[in-house]
């Protein structure tokens, strides 16, 4: 794939996600793109919103459980690049004329206090380095019409980032067991679903490890002071304005989010 047509796909999804706006799936339009051309593809996205005056503040796993796997036919991880524009302050009301198709995750997410870089990172090394863990809403959200995505779809649109809202509670990781903390999940006042952290990758820190190795194939690394997102622990679930929705996990904490038009 010619470098011309990877910044002009990453060009069409920057626009795609400027004007709140689909595109028909990438993976259709050109079978031929590969894992990695898609990562190139996500680069000139993203590097287009920093031009545009966002900041990287972390990183995102995606497709790290089997709930979402089998969702989206989708069964390899995949990640992307958090940024300012995408944090929504606890208690602060979601607009839905700032997203496309949107659906909500609960999540696990790590605030790093020393950076990781691959290969080689284990998950002693992941809990060593991180700081704080945190209960987390990730609002996914899909460039890509009727989420008709193939994993080189979903990698170039950025691993389908939306926003995220970061529960306001801090907790240290050490004398947690991140794989057995149960996470219930509430959709206007009812039970939606249930998880436990061994969802993501059999353990959350195995995710973030997973992702600083993957990075660092590509000479990147997770830095100190990041948020990382280490996948939902159950299914994803669509939201519309007037929803609101409550997610908490054992020895963690809870979140909360609306939506408004």
């Amino acid at each position: 794939m010619e470098t011309a047509l990877i910044e002009e796909l990453g060009d069409e999804l920057y626009t795609a996600w400027a004007e709140r706006r689909m595109v028909e799936p990438l993976s259709a339009r050109h079978p031929g793109m590969s894992v990695e051309q898609a990562y190139r593809v996500q680069q000139r996205m993203v590097g287009r919103r920093l031009a545009a005056g966002a900041r990287v503040v972390g990183k995102k796993i995606g497709v790290t459980s089997q709930a979402v796997m089998d969702m989206l036919g989708v069964y390899q991880p995949d990640f992307g690049y958090l940024l300012s524009d995408m944090a929504v302050a606890p208690g602060e009301a979601i607009s839905m004329a700032g997203l496309i198709q949107p659906k909500a995750e609960g999540e696990i997410a790590f605030l790093l206090k020393r950076d990781l870089c691959g290969p080689g990172v284990t998950v002693s090394e992941v809990l060593a380095a991180t700081e704080a863990v945190m209960v987390c809403f990730e609002i996914v959200d899909s460039r890509i019409r009727d989420w008709k995505i193939r994993i080189q779809d979903t990698v170039a649109d950025n691993a389908s980032c939306g926003v995220f809202v970061l529960g306001d509670r801090l907790v240290s990781p050490r004398g947690l067991d991140l794989r057995t903390c149960g996470m219930v999940f509430e959709k206007n006042g009812e039970l939606l679903g249930t998880g436990a952290g061994a969802a993501a990758l059999g353990h959350p820190a195995n995710a973030v490890a997973w992702l600083a190795n993957a990075l660092g194939a590509l000479g990147v690394g997770l830095e100190a002071g990041e948020i990382v997102l280490s996948g939902a622990l159950a299914a994803m679930t669509p939201v519309v304005a007037g929803d609101s929705l409550q997610v908490s996990i054992g020895g963690i904490g809870a979140c909360g989010v609306r939506f408004v038009a």
